[in-house]
């Protein structure tokens, strides 16, 4: 079975193709960073919904999703966007952990594993 990589950098992949499943690099807010959870949580599912496009998946195909948050109290914040987006009937196993994310201008980091 072949490997697909989507923007490979030196670094890592933003999504790599194994089969019929698609795997996301944890994505964070470009546009939002030190703005709102709220703000970087939807640049987020944007970007997310973009990557799935580009490998030929979409939301509703979700497995399993891990959210970091920098700060747990921004759950519900997070959760309010994420309830927005999200297809009814058709959510993922899902995780939220609070973690010291790769910047202090970062509140939040979405990675995906979806199918295709």
């Amino acid at each position: 079975m072949t490997i697909e990589r989507l923007n490979p950098g030196p670094r890592m992949s933003k999504a790599v193709i194994h089969g019929d499943t698609v795997y996301l690099a944890g994505q964070v807010a470009d546009k939002a960073a030190g703005r709102s959870i709220a703000e970087q949580t939807a640049e987020i599912l944007g970007l997310v919904d973009a990557l799935l496009a580009e490998a030929g998946s979409d939301k509703s195909k979700l497995l399993m999703v891990n959210i970091w948050l920098s700060d747990m109290s921004s759950f519900a914040e997070m959760n309010a966007v994420w309830d927005g987006w999200v297809i009814a009937g058709q959510t993922p196993g899902r995780a939220t952990v609070e973690a010291r994310l790769a910047g202090p201008q970062y509140g939040v980091e979405i990675a995906v594993i979806a199918a295709r």
